[in-house]
Protein backbone atom coordinates (compact mmCIF):
# COMPACT_ATOMS: atom_id res chain seq x y z
CA UNK A 1 0.00 0.00 0.00
CA UNK A 2 1.20 3.67 -0.62
CA UNK A 3 0.13 7.20 0.49
CA UNK A 4 -1.65 9.56 -1.96
CA UNK A 5 -1.18 13.45 -1.53
CA UNK A 6 -3.08 15.66 -3.19
CA UNK A 7 -2.16 19.31 -3.88
CA UNK A 8 -5.16 22.02 -4.02
CA UNK A 9 -5.98 25.17 -4.48
CA UNK A 10 -9.54 26.41 -5.15
CA UNK A 11 -10.39 22.94 -6.65
CA UNK A 12 -13.39 22.97 -5.94
CA UNK A 13 -14.82 21.89 -8.85
CA UNK A 14 -12.29 18.98 -8.79
CA UNK A 15 -11.72 17.61 -5.59
CA UNK A 16 -14.49 15.30 -4.88
CA UNK A 17 -13.91 13.08 -8.26
CA UNK A 18 -10.50 13.33 -7.36
CA UNK A 19 -10.50 12.20 -4.03
CA UNK A 20 -12.78 9.60 -4.73
CA UNK A 21 -10.96 8.29 -7.34
CA UNK A 22 -7.15 7.81 -4.80
CA UNK A 23 -9.85 5.94 -1.80
CA UNK A 24 -8.23 2.67 -2.21
CA UNK A 25 -5.71 3.94 -0.67
CA UNK A 26 -6.37 4.07 3.18
CA UNK A 27 -4.06 7.05 3.79
CA UNK A 28 -5.13 10.54 1.72
CA UNK A 29 -3.91 13.50 2.32
CA UNK A 30 -5.17 16.63 0.89
CA UNK A 31 -2.57 19.26 1.00
CA UNK A 32 -4.49 22.40 0.63
CA UNK A 33 -2.82 26.28 -0.40
CA UNK A 34 -5.26 27.76 1.78
CA UNK A 35 -8.18 27.81 -0.73
CA UNK A 36 -10.47 30.42 -0.56
CA UNK A 37 -13.66 28.43 -2.03
CA UNK A 38 -15.66 24.90 -1.03
CA UNK A 39 -12.41 22.54 -1.65
CA UNK A 40 -11.73 22.01 1.81
CA UNK A 41 -15.17 21.71 3.15
CA UNK A 42 -15.89 19.55 0.11
CA UNK A 43 -12.64 17.23 0.94
CA UNK A 44 -13.82 17.14 4.86
CA UNK A 45 -16.56 14.87 3.88
CA UNK A 46 -14.45 12.15 3.05
CA UNK A 47 -12.13 9.86 5.36
CA UNK A 48 -9.10 11.78 4.42
CA UNK A 49 -6.34 14.23 6.12
CA UNK A 50 -6.21 17.81 5.77
CA UNK A 51 -3.21 19.96 6.51
CA UNK A 52 -2.51 23.42 4.68
CA UNK A 53 0.39 25.43 3.97
CA UNK A 54 1.06 28.84 2.48
CA UNK A 55 2.18 28.51 -1.15
CA UNK A 56 5.29 29.90 -1.89
CA UNK A 57 6.25 27.78 -5.43
CA UNK A 58 6.07 24.01 -6.78
CA UNK A 59 8.73 22.62 -5.93
CA UNK A 60 9.17 24.15 -2.45
CA UNK A 61 5.35 23.15 -1.96
CA UNK A 62 6.17 19.56 -2.68
CA UNK A 63 9.63 19.57 -1.06
CA UNK A 64 7.74 20.38 2.42
CA UNK A 65 4.77 18.44 2.14
CA UNK A 66 7.41 15.47 1.82
CA UNK A 67 9.46 16.55 4.84
CA UNK A 68 6.41 17.53 6.74
CA UNK A 69 3.48 15.86 6.56
CA UNK A 70 4.21 12.42 7.67
CA UNK A 71 2.76 9.26 5.27
CA UNK A 72 1.67 6.31 6.84
CA UNK A 73 3.70 4.33 3.88
CA UNK A 74 7.18 4.41 2.61
CA UNK A 75 6.04 5.35 -0.69
CA UNK A 76 3.79 8.47 -1.72
CA UNK A 77 1.86 9.18 -5.05
CA UNK A 78 1.36 12.66 -5.59
CA UNK A 79 -1.78 13.44 -7.37
CA UNK A 80 -3.06 16.69 -9.03
CA UNK A 81 -6.84 17.51 -8.21
CA UNK A 82 -7.54 17.67 -11.89
CA UNK A 83 -5.84 14.21 -12.42
CA UNK A 84 -6.96 10.99 -11.35
CA UNK A 85 -6.33 7.91 -10.35
CA UNK A 86 -7.37 4.71 -12.27
CA UNK A 87 -7.70 1.13 -10.81
CA UNK A 88 -4.69 -0.29 -13.30
CA UNK A 89 -2.27 2.65 -12.25
CA UNK A 90 -3.38 1.86 -8.75
CA UNK A 91 -2.67 -1.80 -9.18
CA UNK A 92 0.51 -1.57 -11.09
CA UNK A 93 1.74 1.21 -8.38
CA UNK A 94 1.45 -1.47 -5.64
CA UNK A 95 3.75 -4.11 -7.32
CA UNK A 96 6.28 -1.41 -8.15
CA UNK A 97 6.82 -0.98 -4.66
CA UNK A 98 7.46 -3.98 -4.12
CA UNK A 99 9.98 -4.75 -6.28
CA UNK A 100 12.15 -2.37 -4.17
CA UNK A 101 13.66 -1.81 -7.99
CA UNK A 102 13.71 1.73 -7.94
CA UNK A 103 13.20 5.11 -5.52
CA UNK A 104 10.78 6.63 -7.82
CA UNK A 105 8.20 6.14 -11.45
CA UNK A 106 7.06 8.29 -13.80
CA UNK A 107 3.41 7.88 -14.93
CA UNK A 108 2.46 9.84 -18.34
CA UNK A 109 -1.06 11.32 -18.21
CA UNK A 110 -3.89 11.49 -21.14
CA UNK A 111 -4.83 15.28 -21.28
CA UNK A 112 -8.47 15.87 -22.23
CA UNK A 113 -9.25 18.83 -23.68
CA UNK A 114 -13.08 18.98 -25.04
CA UNK A 115 -14.06 16.36 -24.39
CA UNK A 116 -11.64 14.15 -25.33
CA UNK A 117 -7.85 13.05 -25.39
CA UNK A 118 -5.60 14.73 -27.81
CA UNK A 119 -2.89 12.18 -27.67
CA UNK A 120 -0.91 13.52 -30.13
CA UNK A 121 -1.06 16.99 -29.37
CA UNK A 122 0.31 16.33 -26.33
CA UNK A 123 3.36 14.95 -26.63
CA UNK A 124 2.30 11.39 -25.53
CA UNK A 125 3.70 9.97 -23.63
CA UNK A 126 4.81 12.60 -21.62
CA UNK A 127 5.81 11.49 -18.54
CA UNK A 128 5.52 13.26 -14.67
CA UNK A 129 7.29 11.67 -11.77
CA UNK A 130 4.16 10.45 -9.29
CA UNK A 131 5.15 7.54 -7.30
CA UNK A 132 8.47 7.61 -4.73
CA UNK A 133 9.99 6.49 -1.72
CA UNK A 134 10.05 9.11 1.21
CA UNK A 135 13.73 10.42 1.86
CA UNK A 136 14.71 10.02 -1.23
CA UNK A 137 13.39 12.00 -3.98
CA UNK A 138 13.06 16.38 -3.48
CA UNK A 139 11.76 19.14 -5.90
CA UNK A 140 13.32 21.45 -7.18
CA UNK A 141 11.49 24.92 -9.29
CA UNK A 142 11.75 25.06 -13.13
CA UNK A 143 10.44 28.00 -14.37
CA UNK A 144 6.44 28.02 -13.24
CA UNK A 145 6.62 23.97 -12.15
CA UNK A 146 9.28 21.81 -10.53
CA UNK A 147 11.65 19.58 -11.61
CA UNK A 148 12.44 16.31 -9.43
CA UNK A 149 16.00 15.36 -7.67
CA UNK A 150 16.33 11.77 -6.89
CA UNK A 151 18.71 9.66 -4.35
CA UNK A 152 18.47 6.43 -6.87
CA UNK A 153 17.48 4.82 -9.89
CA UNK A 154 14.04 5.91 -11.54
CA UNK A 155 11.28 3.42 -13.49
CA UNK A 156 8.55 3.49 -15.93
CA UNK A 157 4.84 2.71 -15.09
CA UNK A 158 2.48 1.50 -18.09
CA UNK A 159 -0.71 2.56 -16.84
CA UNK A 160 -1.86 5.88 -17.45
CA UNK A 161 -3.91 9.17 -15.69
CA UNK A 162 -6.18 11.25 -17.44
CA UNK A 163 -5.38 14.87 -16.60
CA UNK A 164 -9.12 17.04 -17.52
CA UNK A 165 -6.90 20.42 -18.30
CA UNK A 166 -9.19 23.25 -18.88
CA UNK A 167 -12.25 21.53 -16.30
CA UNK A 168 -13.21 25.09 -14.76
CA UNK A 169 -13.15 26.91 -17.89
CA UNK A 170 -10.60 28.86 -20.59
CA UNK A 171 -10.68 31.72 -18.66
CA UNK A 172 -9.37 30.39 -15.80
CA UNK A 173 -6.93 28.36 -18.01
CA UNK A 174 -5.75 31.92 -19.84
CA UNK A 175 -5.38 33.77 -16.78
CA UNK A 176 -3.16 30.72 -14.96
CA UNK A 177 -1.30 30.49 -18.14
CA UNK A 178 -0.61 34.86 -18.12
CA UNK A 179 0.91 34.05 -14.13
CA UNK A 180 2.87 31.18 -15.61
CA UNK A 181 4.22 32.83 -18.55
CA UNK A 182 6.28 34.95 -16.21
CA UNK A 183 8.09 32.39 -14.30
CA UNK A 184 9.12 30.91 -17.61
CA UNK A 185 10.19 34.20 -19.11
CA UNK A 186 12.76 34.58 -16.07
CA UNK A 187 13.83 30.79 -16.38
CA UNK A 188 14.29 31.66 -20.00
CA UNK A 189 16.57 34.42 -19.62
CA UNK A 190 18.49 32.57 -16.77
CA UNK A 191 18.96 29.58 -18.97
CA UNK A 192 20.03 32.00 -21.86
CA UNK A 193 22.74 33.37 -20.00
CA UNK A 194 24.22 30.27 -18.25
CA UNK A 195 22.56 27.15 -19.92
CA UNK A 196 23.80 24.88 -22.80
CA UNK A 197 22.62 22.91 -25.50
CA UNK A 198 22.69 19.69 -24.18
CA UNK A 199 22.94 17.92 -28.14
CA UNK A 200 23.61 14.18 -26.95
CA UNK A 201 20.95 13.98 -24.72
CA UNK A 202 18.20 15.08 -27.36
CA UNK A 203 19.74 12.48 -29.63
CA UNK A 204 20.74 9.62 -27.59
CA UNK A 205 19.04 10.38 -23.92
CA UNK A 206 18.25 7.66 -22.12
CA UNK A 207 14.61 8.18 -21.12
CA UNK A 208 12.22 10.26 -22.71
CA UNK A 209 12.26 12.57 -19.57
CA UNK A 210 16.29 13.16 -20.30
CA UNK A 211 15.27 13.95 -24.08
CA UNK A 212 12.29 16.23 -23.68
CA UNK A 213 14.44 18.07 -21.21
CA UNK A 214 17.63 18.44 -23.37
CA UNK A 215 14.96 19.53 -26.52
CA UNK A 216 13.46 22.10 -23.99
CA UNK A 217 16.70 24.28 -23.43
CA UNK A 218 17.35 23.97 -27.16
CA UNK A 219 13.98 25.57 -28.17
CA UNK A 220 14.65 28.30 -26.01
CA UNK A 221 16.94 29.39 -28.67
CA UNK A 222 14.95 28.86 -31.54
CA UNK A 223 13.86 32.13 -32.98
CA UNK A 224 10.16 32.57 -34.28
CA UNK A 225 9.85 30.00 -31.53
CA UNK A 226 5.50 30.53 -31.17
CA UNK A 227 5.06 29.51 -35.23
CA UNK A 228 7.77 26.78 -34.52
CA UNK A 229 5.93 25.02 -31.63
CA UNK A 230 2.52 25.19 -33.55
CA UNK A 231 4.50 23.62 -36.83
CA UNK A 232 5.88 21.12 -34.37
CA UNK A 233 3.15 20.00 -32.57
CA UNK A 234 0.36 20.30 -35.16
CA UNK A 235 2.17 18.55 -38.24
CA UNK A 236 5.36 16.79 -36.58
CA UNK A 237 3.25 15.12 -33.42
CA UNK A 238 0.40 14.91 -35.54
CA UNK A 239 -2.26 17.29 -33.53
CA UNK A 240 -3.93 17.32 -36.85
CA UNK A 241 -5.20 13.95 -36.09
CA UNK A 242 -6.86 15.18 -32.89
CA UNK A 243 -9.52 16.95 -34.76
CA UNK A 244 -10.64 20.42 -33.66
CA UNK A 245 -9.86 19.70 -30.08
CA UNK A 246 -5.93 19.20 -31.50
CA UNK A 247 -5.92 22.57 -33.68
CA UNK A 248 -7.04 24.71 -30.93
CA UNK A 249 -4.99 23.22 -27.96
CA UNK A 250 -2.22 23.83 -30.53
CA UNK A 251 -3.51 27.32 -30.70
CA UNK A 252 -3.17 28.01 -27.38
CA UNK A 253 0.00 26.85 -26.93
CA UNK A 254 1.70 28.64 -29.57
CA UNK A 255 0.18 31.54 -27.78
CA UNK A 256 1.98 30.46 -24.03
CA UNK A 257 4.86 30.91 -26.09
CA UNK A 258 4.36 34.06 -27.61
CA UNK A 259 3.57 35.53 -24.12
CA UNK A 260 6.44 33.86 -22.88
CA UNK A 261 8.46 35.98 -25.26
CA UNK A 262 6.39 39.43 -24.94
CA UNK A 263 7.83 38.91 -21.19
CA UNK A 264 11.11 38.09 -21.86
CA UNK A 265 11.29 41.67 -24.14
CA UNK A 266 9.81 43.55 -21.41
CA UNK A 267 12.04 41.86 -18.49
CA UNK A 268 15.05 42.46 -20.63
CA UNK A 269 14.03 46.13 -22.33
CA UNK A 270 11.99 48.04 -20.07
CA UNK A 271 12.56 49.73 -16.59
CA UNK A 272 12.22 47.44 -14.23
CA UNK A 273 9.85 49.48 -12.32
CA UNK A 274 7.63 48.65 -15.18
CA UNK A 275 7.22 44.91 -14.61
CA UNK A 276 8.40 44.07 -11.05
CA UNK A 277 4.76 44.20 -10.40
CA UNK A 278 4.26 41.55 -12.71
CA UNK A 279 6.89 39.76 -11.24
CA UNK A 280 5.74 40.06 -7.94
CA UNK A 281 2.01 38.79 -8.82
CA UNK A 282 3.61 35.69 -10.54
CA UNK A 283 5.97 34.18 -7.62
CA UNK A 284 3.05 34.89 -4.76
CA UNK A 285 -1.03 34.95 -5.59
CA UNK A 286 0.02 33.80 -9.15
CA UNK A 287 1.81 31.49 -8.70
CA UNK A 288 -0.36 29.46 -6.04
CA UNK A 289 -2.38 27.61 -9.02
CA UNK A 290 -1.59 24.12 -8.54
CA UNK A 291 -3.26 23.07 -11.41
CA UNK A 292 -0.65 21.28 -13.70
CA UNK A 293 -0.87 23.45 -16.83
CA UNK A 294 3.06 22.07 -18.13
CA UNK A 295 4.20 23.05 -21.27
CA UNK A 296 4.18 20.76 -23.42
CA UNK A 297 7.98 20.57 -24.08
CA UNK A 298 9.66 20.51 -20.38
Amino acid sequence: MFSIYILTYNEEIDIADCIESALPSNDVVVVDSYSSDRTVEIAQTYPVRIVQHAFESHGRQRTWMLESVPAKYEWVYILEADERMTPELFQECTKAIQSHEHVGYYAAERVMFMGRWIRHSTQYPRYQLRLLQVGKVWFSDYGHTEREECDGSTGILQATYPHYTCGKGLERWIAKHNRYSTDEALETIRQLDTGNVRWVDILFGKTEVVRRRALKDLSLRLPLRPVIRFFYMYFGLGGILDGRAGFRWCILQAFYEYLILLKVWEIQHLPPSSHTSTVQRSTTSGSSELETGKPMIE
